[in-house]
């Protein structure tokens, strides 16, 4: 078999002295997933929220609500694998840790997870705005190039 390398823009990240998180954060793609992905957290979150609310209603539901944590947790799992590709395991990554969990800060681990790699995502997206940006532009500037060497 014969193999095909280049360079994709695929970048390394350790998560938390964890496993090994893989995406390039200049692809737009991805950036509006993960844009679209913030507010699927909010759905779910709310829905979390929701169902939380009617098994306060039944009594010694304390196995209900650490289901519906497991549950919720692997939703937003799958829904990062989405958007970061399935051979990013956030289970793996983050070490079975529960993404609803609270870190010692007192916010939830993904919200910490997301905010971290918010400012890697947008300054990957600004890169390529500007790389297109630039070709445009040039692009521009030897098309006139071009144009003016003709009348001349």
């Amino acid at each position: 078999m014969e193999k095909l390398v280049f360079d994709s823009g695929i970048r390394e990240f350790e998560i938390d002295g964890g496993g090994v998180l893989r995406f390039n954060p200049g692809d737009p793609n991805l950036y509006g997933r993960f844009l679209d992905a913030i507010e699927k957290v909010r759905e779910v979150e709310r829905e979390l929220v929701d169902r939380a609310r009617e098994l306060e209603q039944v009594q010694d539901s304390g196995a209900a609500v650490l289901g519906l944590l497991r549950e919720t947790d692997r939703k937003l799992k799958a829904l990062l694998e989405e958007v970061f590709g399935q051979g990013n395991d956030f289970d793996a990554l983050l070490g079975g840790v529960n993404l609803l969990a609270v870190a010692g800060d007192g916010r939830r681990v993904i919200e910490n997870l997301l905010g971290a790699l918010q400012p890697v995502l947008a300054q990957g997206a600004q890169a390529c705005v500007e790389r297109e940006t630039a070709q445009a532009v040039a692009e521009a500037k030897a098309e006139r190039a071009r144009r003016g060497a003709l009348k001349g």
